[in-house]
Formats: structure tokens, sequence, C-alpha cells
């Protein structure tokens, strides 16, 4: 059993947690620095996994963000393996406490930072702890998957959000019979607008992959191994492979255990503080002010929002206020198909269609009370660019021009912030 120097503890060895570090080192801390985290492996990228890591383009070593030697020159403790069980504080305002591991092993900090991410979503249904039924979060289950897909004819994914797409998208290219499930009505119904939701049913489909809405999952058949999934309406659709793909849920149990408010997630300020004054938190497991508006609680999942708010939440423990206002920025990649999403389209109440869906080069761009809030732009990056930036100087594109793809946007943006004559 061992009592580790106090300095920074920070729970969680993912893309938030590994940024905390590298910025509290960037804003000259000295202090100590555990960093655990439970995979066995140092902290990786986990978009590619459903993507170019599916497909097998790229490797488990060139998924990771730094190597060993790194780690040792910023003085960062990386612990792998290690789940932490319990956190005791101080008091009700002191960052200061003692971890308690899994394996018994006590950790002493000053300050504390909880960048635990969240897990997959699971189905708990008639046959669903049959062999062959699979989720994808991290990358042993990218591994296993990426093997088990090479075996298999007949694929299921269930759950037409990114992640299930991506990967349908990756099987169906691999030459499998791939069908997707999903019980809404339309595709990225969360995230999208009709339109594009349209657009991605019709792309997908061209491609040769079978997509079902409205149908729920019943349960899984076979004898240990699955070997069909039950829909709700009675019909079965034979499967070697299924992979379910129903979202994330934010891992909240060490900040329920302190205490700490937790809505959908962990309910942190503008300042990736949460409810503790002497606690932050970063990444997926947060719910947060919007980063650009600062109006209503938001969970984003993206790498965007994972380093800047760990860029925010190491200043805050630093006793630095730093209130950046960022855009919000996602990808998916589906096939060819590139789609980059600037903003947060929720709330919106018009849309714009730039371009010709057909021609799978096209962007929506969302409005709120006629200013811009959004857009999804699919194999159109100028686009995206414009609008990030637009968004980010806190700016808007009208409405009634951006349609017209024969303007540029960026003279629209040049327009829209040209000073006005005055008689």
């Amino acid at each position: 059993m061992s009592t580790h120097r106090p300095g920074t503890l920070i729970v969680g060895a993912s893309q938030a947690g590994l940024q905390l570090a590298t910025s509290l080192r960037q804003l000259g801390d000295e202090a100590p620095i555990v960093l655990a985290g439970s995979e066995s492996q140092p902290p990786y990228q986990r978009p590619p996994l459903s993507k170019a890591f599916l497909a097998g383009k790229t490797d488990a070593a060139s998924l990771e963000f730094r190597d060993a030697q790194w780690y040792d020159a910023q003085r960062i403790d990386l612990r792998l393996g290690t789940k932490i069980e319990r956190i005791e504080l101080a008091g009700p305002s002191s960052g200061v406490g003692i971890a308690t591991t899994r394996a018994g092993d006590r950790i002493a900090f000053d300050r504390l930072a909880l960048t635990v991410g969240g897990r997959a979503r699971r189905l708990h249904i008639d046959g669903s702890d049959l062999d062959g039924i699979c989720y994808l979060r991290h990358l042993k289950d990218a591994d296993d998957l990426r093997t088990r897909l090479e075996a298999a004819r007949r694929v299921v994914v269930i759950g037409g959000g990114f992640i299930g797409l991506e990967a349908a998208a990756s099987a169906t290219a691999a030459g499998k019979d791939v069908t997707v499930v999903d019980v809404a009505d339309r595709l990225l119904g969360r995230a999208v607008a009709p339109v594009v939701s349209a657009f991605y049913l019709d792309a997908h489909r061209r491609r040769g992959t079978r997509i079902l809405l409205e149908r729920g999952i019943s349960g899984f058949e076979g004898a240990g191994t699955v070997r069909a999934v039950r829909l709700t309406d009675a019909t079965t659709i034979p499967a070697d492979l299924v992979l379910v793909g129903i979202g994330l849920e934010p891992r909240t149990e060490l900040a329920e255990q302190l205490g700490l408010r937790v809505d959908r997630g962990i309910v942190v300020d503008e300042f990736a503080r949460t409810s503790h004054p002497g606690v932050v938190a970063a990444g997926d497991c947060t719910v947060l002010p919007h980063p650009l508006t600062r109006e209503g609680m938001v969970r984003i999942e993206s790498v965007q929002n994972a380093i800047s708010q760990a860029q925010i939440a190491a200043a805050s423990l630093l006793g630095i206020e730093r209130d950046e206002r960022s855009v919000p920025w996602f990808w998916s990649d589906q096939a060819d198909l590139k789609l980059q999403i600037a903003g947060l389209s929720s709330g919106y109440d018009d849309y714009v269609v730039r371009g010709d869906p057909a021609s799978e080069q096209f962007s929506v761009l969302y409005y709120r009370n006629g200013r811009l809030i959004a857009a999804d732009s699919i194999n159109a990056p100028r686009d995206y660019m414009v609008v990030r930036k637009v968004l980010g100087d806190g700016g808007t594109l009208p409405a009634d021009r951006v349609g017209d793809v024969s303007v540029p946007l960026k003279d629209l943006m040049r327009a829209s912030t040209a000073p006005t004559a005055v008689a």
C-alpha cells in the first residue's frame, strides 16, 4: 500500500484528462500530477475507432497521443489499469483528499479533476448476453469488433446515430450484408435537420446498407452465439454479428459519491468547476453552459469540447478564470461522406439548404430568431470553415442569401462585417 505526495489527481486517462495534465504544465504548474486510467492503454484517439481503425486503415499504436518518454519528460505519473473506487475530500470547500484504488492503493492529492468520460449504453433484453453482441467505446472493443467483422457475413447495427452509421459504412465497404435498425423515424434525429436525415438515409441505401426505421428490438436469438435479431413487429433479421450503438452514459458514480450535482452528467460552470469548489470536471462526463451563448445546459461529446474544457479546467485548478467562448465542432466520416458540424443546432427555428443534396456536396445552415447558430456541411469544407469563423466572431450570415451557391459564403461574411456608410 502506498501514498503519493500530494499534487493534482486526474481521474480518467481520456483525451480530456491528458489535455488537462498537459495544460497544467503549459501554465507553469510544477506540482506532481497523477493521471489515473482504468484501461491498460495510454490515452488514445477514440474517433477513429468506428472509422479508420475498424476499416483496418490504422493500428492501435498510431492512435496513442504520446509515448512513454513524453510522460516521463513532463513528470506526469501515468497509472494505467488503475480503477479509482473511492474518493474522500477533507472538507466541503477543500480539494485536498485521498483516493483509493481497487487494488487498495491510496493516492493523496490537493487538487482533483474528473475526466471519467462515459460508457456505451447497453441493452438489457432477452438474449442480450449472447456472444457476438458488441459495443464500441474502448480500443479493446474496436479490436474485438474488427476481428469479428472479418469472419462475419451478416451484420446488424442497432442505432442510427453517428457511431452506428460510421461502423455500418465500414462494414458495408468491407462487403458485408449490413442492416441498420433504429426505433426513431429518421437517422441522426437528435443532431440534424430532417433534410440531412433524409440525405443520409438515401446515401447509405445507395451504398448497399439496408436501413429499417421505427423498428424496436425485442430480443436476440441464438444458442450461445447470436444468430438473429428479433424486432418488435415479430420479424427477425439473421445476424452473425450485432453492434449496439445507442448512445453514451456519462460516468457519474464518483461524482455522486462526492455529493456533486449531477443532472444528465456532472454539472459544471463555464470555468469547468463542479458544485464543489475544489473539484473540476471536463469531457464527455459533464453538462455545461452553452460554450458560446452560456444559455442553457448542454452535454457535448466531441474532441473539441474535451480539449477546450480541459484547458479551462486546468486554469481553474490554478486559480485562473479563463472565460473562453469557443465554437463547438464535430465531424463524422461515413464511407466517402465527410460531415463537419460547426455550432449547436438545437433550438433552431429555421434552416437553409445550400447546394443540392443529390450532389453529395451541400450545407445546411441553422437559424434561431434570424441569427446563424450552426451548420452541417457534407463534403463542403469551405462552408464549414466560414460558418465556424462567423460564429467565433459572434456574427451571422443573411438567411435570405446563403442558399445562393453562386455567391461564396466568405463574400457574405465580408459583407456582413463591412462598416456601414454614414450619410
